[in-house]
């Protein structure tokens, strides 16, 4: 069996705007949600901005009870159930009811920790010896798959519920995860995306390793810059994005509105040889993945209209520029467009590829594609492989009809998707 799959719900909890309006109309625009974060400046943090979703008390009652939300200190898991569940309704689906579960729908939902405040919580009473203290509520908080336990049980899923986790290529290889068991026929509808806490506890690690930007403290909207000769270091962030992925007949036959759909894609690793380590990337191997992401997906690189990259504003951009063109086989002008979301939202790491996957959706729906901000001034290495008209500064209407989405991660792993607007029959 060989199903095709598409993309019939969308949900976000990005800096930059809470659910699918909000923030289509922050990318459009160019708006930026990274914020100076008094809590860095006081911990001493060489960069002290940051991209956090703003989810008020009322916003969260939305999703969680009262008596939930009275002991809940997990903001990875809330961003994920907002993402989540606005992507299952926004789907017209409703929530199970009664005591059989949804046998054809699951979950596939990815985070790269779980209620790291929560378990700071935990550890301070424990030493204080109060772990009687602890309450009911610690476990499922800061289990490694309370996101995606916590979206089954609330939307009643009978099919696989399961947490991935791939540092910065969680967001996508969920996608993929959840697209070939449809493709296979072992589910219907899958609910896929991923979550990241926010936090010092969070982005200490980070700041510690020197790779986010200190210069921009006082001018935190121009901090992020994907792709810009200033850039001196990425912006830390935090959110989630969601994706309802159906087969065809499914949705067909919900008449469903269709986003996308997914023609293919490919995960691997470089396994930390070459140039490939911990922290950098195997050239080879994201070429390998880019490649084999578009023979799946029944594709050349000259049918790639606009490529959202992973470009998070480090000295890498200019090599992962270098890696498309050559996995591509296009450069200068015949580049395709390229855009990076990071300049809006700072690095929102396990989250980052879903809630970049959502932009890439919206512009192949609505048929845009968002402005690079803080890029004026293209790195030269950039500008010596590419034509700049292919870094769109302003908001571009176009009809596009395939965009390819990649995002890389630490332990040296890779993750390209490949999406194409979807036309009737």
């Amino acid at each position: 069996m060989s199903n095709r799959v598409v993309i019939t719900g969308l949900g976000i909890a990005a800096p930059n705007g809470v659910g699918i309006p909000a923030f289509t109309h922050a990318i459009k625009t160019g708006t930026s949600g990274i914020r100076h974060d008094p809590q860095l400046a006081e911990l001493q943090f060489s960069c002290q901005i940051a991209g956090k979703p703003d989810v008020p008390e009322a916003l969260q009652l939305q999703y969680l009870d009262p008596l939930e939300l009275r002991n809940f200190n997990s903001n990875g898991i809330l961003y994920g159930l907002i993402a989540g569940i606005d992507a299952w309704k926004d789907a017209g689906l409703k929530i199970t009811e009664g005591n059989d579960p949804d046998w054809d729908s699951g979950v596939i939902f990815g985070a790269g920790s779980s209620g790291l405040d929560k378990l700071r919580e935990a550890i301070y009473k424990v030493d204080a010896l109060q772990v009687r203290r602890l309450g009911s509520t610690v476990v499922p908080q800061t289990m490694a798959s309370g996101i995606s336990a916590w979206l089954g049980g609330k939307l009643g899923l009978g099919n696989q519920v399961s947490t991935n986790s791939s540092a910065c290529t969680t967001g996508a290889e969920s996608l993929l995860m959840a697209f070939d068991r449809i493709k296979n026929g072992q589910a219907t509808r899958m609910l896929a995306g991923s979550t990241s806490d926010a936090g010092p506890y969070i982005w200490g690690g980070f700041d510690a390793l020197k790779v986010c930007t200190y210069k921009h403290n006082d001018c935190p909207e121009k901090g992020s810059r994907p792709m810009s000769a200033s850039a001196s270091g990425f912006v830390p962030g935090s959110g989630a994005g969601a994706f309802l992925l159906e087969s065809l007949e499914s949705a067909l036959e919900r008449g469903a509105t269709i986003y996308a759909e997914v023609l293919g894609g490919h995960v691997n690793s470089g396994g930390q040889r070459g140039d490939g380590t911990m922290t950098a990337p195997n050239s080879m191997a994201v070429q390998r993945c880019i490649t084999q992401a578009m023979a799946q997906a029944g594709v050349t690189g000259m049918d790639i209209d606009a490529i959202n990259g992973h470009l998070t504003a480090t000295g890498k951009d200019s090599l992962e520029i270098e890696n498309w063109s050559k996995a591509l086989g296009r450069a200068g002008k015949d580049f395709p467009y390229i855009n990076a979301l990071k300049g809006m939202v700072g690095h929102c790491l396990s989250g980052a590829g879903s809630i970049e996957l959502v932009a890439s959706v919206l512009q192949l729906n609505e048929g845009f594609l968002f402005p690079n901000i803080n890029c004026e001034d293209l790195h030269p290495e950039i500008s010596a492989i590419i034509d700049d008209a292919c870094v769109p500064r302003e908001l571009i209407n176009v009809n596009l009809n395939i965009i390819a989405k990649a995002s890389f991660g630490f332990g040296d792993v890779n993750a390209c998707v490949i999406l194409k607007k979807y036309i009737n029959g």
